[in-house]
């Protein structure tokens, strides 16, 4: 299935941004040229979380793999532009998998392992999917139990792992590729690859199908500002379901022809142990995650990291004093990256932005845009701002306005819900995305402001609650913290605040607000209630659900009411 008007296709390809090769026609590229170059790794703890031992894959092995399972694929009864709905934690069947798919041109729909019936009944029925595919043995949880009541008639069930349940395909058992012929490629680099999902916790799960041109062109923002090499080894700490492990690491995979270490689910001890026995230039990692690594002192001292140069993160606002330790303490560079599985693509290496506490918070507005060697001049993405309730794009700086995107990197429309894709594009084409940025630096730079939807309006005033979170990121005695709204009916909302503190000792709401004043925040944003939980709410992906939070806090003060009365 292709989804780009043929007016885009012809820009992207006239930009040199798409063109006709397709991921699998590249992976097996990949395999002739290096087929002794390991490609696969599992982690080390593989049978804690999964089943079996960890492998270790060089690309020849691989690709008899993909083969291999490309033909039984194909036997199954999955044609080209048909749904796989694939359920596995990070292995080496869940990547080879990708590429037998991509080699039959079927869609693969990654959902997450967390995902239960609730999830799981919504995205079956809107990608309907022809076979779903999970493992027999995943740790606390029973996927082929909790999938199989759920599927369609015409949906073939496919497992990995030991004691298949009757009546399924057995993905792992061992056969002759010869057996189940895998037929010639026909496929198209415009034909959807993927069905990747938003992360449903503002409403109804929406599918986003990306096509193989899609992730091409969105791999180059962060190849190029990771400077990664031929063979480079990337860490792969990510689920393999959305654009951080797939644009950010399976793509800069493919384009330098790498090897991928897998990890999962995260655990610093064996995320560090891969570091120093696999030996990565790149990996990425949520900010909460190097906010704690940098912390540990003890635990950094015994691990040699001098193999990593730079480390990607984002889907929350960076800590400048986080960015900045990691560079003057450990010579290693984060890079900033705001992106979306819709195509949101903002990167900020050191290349942009030597100086590190302004890398933890801007992004390149214009004509900084990673471009393919040697093609043309268009940018990857094109952006701009506009007012939250709309009117003309906006061009002067420190004015928070929405961002809008539009480019080959950008996805055509949500799977099959044209009002909810209505409701996501302007009449002109641009893509809304809910977040807000505002110009600086001249005009060079967009600063992050928050998302649109997490406003708080405290008597009329806009507050995004991410600049609260991004300041007290360098508090000694938080952890982690997340700013919200609360109801008021004086000023309409105030500022609450929920936070994990560094030890045991409880912070009070003067040393929160001391802390902020020190940095000369606006005395209207300063948080007016404090919540002290043992864990910030977090959806599969690992972004902190601030809705939830803010539940948490109301049911205390709810809880809190009750008691009083």
């Amino acid at each position: 299935m292709t989804v780009a008007s043929a007016e885009k296709r012809a820009a992207c390809r006239a930009d040199g941004w798409w063109g006709d090769v397709t991921l699998d026609a590249m992976f097996r590229a990949n395999a002739g040229a290096h087929p002794a170059r390991t490609a696969l790794v599992d982690a080390p703890n593989r049978a804690d979380f999964a089943f079996g031992a960890p492998r270790r894959l060089t690309y020849s092995e691989m690709a008899a793999e993909v083969t291999r399972l490309a033909g039984l694929l194909t036997a199954s009864g999955l044609a080209r532009g048909d749904v796989l709905m694939v359920q596995l934690p990070n292995i080496s069947e869940f990547v080879t998998l990708y590429f037998a798919a991509a080699t039959i041109g079927v869609i693969v729909s990654p959902v997450a392992v967390q995902y239960r019936s609730h999830e799981l009944r919504t995205m079956i029925g809107i990608v309907r999917p022809r076979g779903f595919v999970c493992a027999t043995q995943v740790h606390h949880a029973d996927h082929v139990g909790v999938a199989r009541p759920l599927l369609p008639a015409d949906c073939r069930l496919m497992t990995f792992g030991p004691n298949p349940p009757a009546g399924a395909i057995d993905l792992s058992a061992p056969g002759d590729a010869a057996a189940h012929p895998v037929p010639a490629a026909g496929g198209s680099a415009d034909d959807i690859f993927t069905i990747c999902w938003t992360s449903g916790t503002t409403g109804v799960p929406k599918g986003v199908p990306r096509s193989h041109n899609h992730w091409v062109a969105i791999a180059a923002a962060c190849y190029e500002a990771a400077r990664l090499e031929d063979g480079a080894v990337l860490l792969n700490p990510f689920p393999l379901i959305n654009m951080a492990s797939i644009g950010g690491i399976t793509m800069c995979w493919l384009k330098t022809v790498g090897t991928m270490v897998l990890h999962h689910p995260f655990d610093p001890q064996i995320y560090l142990r891969q570091i120093a026995e696999e030996r990565p230039s790149f990996t990425i990692a949520p900010p909460a995650v190097l906010n704690m690594l940098l912390q540990n002192e003890a635990l950094l001292a015994r691990v040699d990291l001098s193999s990593v140069r730079v480390i990607g993160s984002g889907s929350a606002p960076l800590a400048p004093a986080m960015v900045r330790g990691f560079q003057e303490r450990l010579g290693i560079e984060v890079v900033n990256i705001f992106g979306s599985n819709e195509g949101v693509s903002l990167i900020t290496s050191a290349a942009d932005e030597p100086d590190p506490d302004a890398r933890a918070s801007i992004f390149p507005r214009r004509s900084l845009f990673a471009r393919p060697h040697g093609a043309g001049r268009g940018p990857n993405i094109e952006t701009r701002l506009v007012p939250p309730g709309g009117g003309a794009p906006i061009e002067e700086e420190g004015v928070a306005g929405e961002l809008e995107i539009r480019g080959p990197t950008v996805f055509e429309g949500y799977w099959d819900a044209p009002d909810q894709t209505a409701q996501a594009f302007t009449a002109d084409g641009w893509f809304r995305t809910g977040d807000l940025f505002e110009i600086a630096g001249g005009g060079r730079h967009y600063r992050f402001v928050g998302r649109s939807k997490d406003l708080i309006i405290r008597g009329g005033v806009n507050i995004a609650p991410e600049e609260i979170d991004q300041l007290l990121g360098g508090h000694p005695l938080i952890a982690e913290a997340c700013a919200f709204s609360l109801p008021c009916p004086v000023m309409g909302e105030r500022i609450g605040l929920a936070y994990v503190p560094r030890g045991e000792a409880d912070l009070t709401l003067d040393e929160v607000t001391d802390f902020l004043r020190g940095k000369d925040m606006a005395v209207f944003k300063l948080p007016e209630r404090l919540f002290r939980l043992p864990a910030l709410p977090r959806n599969v992906t690992n972004k902190v659900m601030r809705s939830e939070a803010r539940a948490q806090a109301l049911a205390t003060l709810a809880g809190a009411a009750e008691t009083a009365a």
